[in-house]
């Protein structure tokens, strides 16, 4: 009996007036059961997220009104956090979306910020990927987009359900902050579309090189759609579409709303790139953010999920361990080949025939995080399966 697991899913979109970023989701894999009941299922999805939009949609933009001529006004949202102190949420916010392939350091970006008093990224959200994948559904097909017409859900009404739907998600599943973040990997793809729903909002597009992301993949096995992980050849191709993909979003919504961070200079320069990113998102600087794990599952700090791969690495404070951990795993055709299996490799920096290649040296305290996470392996280890053994679930996330 096969084992239910979710995946990260990839797919190709379009737009009434062109393309649009590649839908994501994400999909439960059980087998062959999974085609004969797949039909039924996604009726039951859209019926749901249909449901869904409109209630959230009638919730949050539409008072008390009858009669001719009756305006629709927007109600006003927010949450009571401590002290009873009010926050208010809008589109207009500012919010933080943390987005890149799977396995480039999205979850420690998010417990750094996490960790800052006035952020609050939490876990991912799972829902946010797969409300797009709908969407973008519904775009797609003009049978969809012509019953959704007829009933008055035109672009207009679709985009600020969406929008009410994604904001209600990202602000209440997690405590109230001054900043709210939203960490979905995936959801970059969606970066021009996100952007639009939330003229004020700004991207962490975090890149690693793509041999340790697919490396990482591979052997925590991660499932994403479309990556067969068995085979390194075939997982680089995917990983230099989708970072692709990624990469021309992110110039598209343009430097001063979506920046790049690579992860290795965030591993070995942690102090001196988090003030460039707290500076980007014009956040003050906090000296907390530089210690995550001091605040892992506390009230108001880095809650991690039970079910998240990263989960288990980010209770560390931040070293260097992880960043050549796949030289010498890789096949001798495909080191090879690496150039041009992967030329998004030395588009974003990295030398596709450095085995390893030198991505700098670390600043001193992130050497004496190093040493300090291998003299006590065990102790960071049994930590790690308190935290999966709690965590445990036929989901197998």
């Amino acid at each position: 009996m096969l084992k239910p697991s979710f995946a990260y899913e990839i797919k190709d979109v379009t737009h009434n007036n062109g393309i649009l970023p590649i839908s994501l989701g994400i999909v439960k894999h059980e087998g062959s059961s999974r085609m004969n009941r797949g039909g039924r299922r996604w009726l039951i999805l859209v019926a749901v997220g249909l449901f869904f939009l409109y209630v959230t949609y009638k919730l949050q933009y539409c008072s008390n009104s009858s009669g001719p001529g009756s305006v629709m006004l927007s109600k006003e949202n927010f949450m009571v956090g401590k002290n009873n102190r009010i926050y208010h949420y809008d589109r207009l916010m500012p919010l933080i979306f943390i987005g890149g392939v799977p396995r480039s350091g999205t979850t420690l970006m998010r417990a750094m910020l996490d960790a800052h008093p006035e952020v609050r990224c939490g876990q991912e959200t799972r829902v946010i990927p797969r409300i797009l994948q709908m969407r973008t559904h519904w775009i797609k097909s003009k049978k969809e987009t012509f019953r959704l017409e007829e009933a008055g859900v035109n672009n207009e009404v679709l985009d600020a359900a969406v929008a009410a739907f994604c904001l209600e998600v990202i602000a209440r599943h997690g405590e109230p902050a001054e900043r709210l973040c939203n960490k979905d990997p995936l959801t970059l793809k969606a970066a021009d579309y996100l952007s639009l729903l939330f003229p004020n909002s700004k991207f962490i597009f975090m890149v690693r090189d793509g041999r340790a992301t697919v490396h990482s993949i591979i052997s925590r096995k991660v499932t994403i759609t479309g990556f067969d992980l068995t085979d390194y050849r075939q997982c680089m191709t995917k990983w230099n579409d989708a970072i692709k993909v990624m990469y021309d979003k992110c110039l598209s919504v343009g430097k001063s709303r979506c920046m790049i961070v690579y992860y290795e200079q965030l591993v070995l320069h942690p102090s001196a790139w988090l003030r460039r990113i707290l500076n980007f998102l014009d956040v003050e600087w906090d000296d907390a953010v530089l210690h995550h794990e001091d605040h892992i599952n506390e009230p108001g700090g880095v809650l991690l999920s039970k079910v998240e791969r990263s989960s288990d690495q980010v209770i560390k404070p931040v070293n260097i361990e992880a960043l050549t951990k796949w030289v010498g795993h890789f096949p001798e055709d495909v080191v090879r080949d690496m150039a041009t299996i992967a030329p998004m490799l030395s588009r974003l920096g990295y030398d596709p025939r450095a085995n390893p290649p030198n991505y700098g040296q670390p600043d001193s305290i992130v050497l004496d995080n190093t040493r300090k996470v291998k003299e006590n392996s065990k102790e960071w280890e049994q930590k790690a399966g308190e935290l999966l053994m709690k965590g445990s679930s036929p989901e197998n996330a």
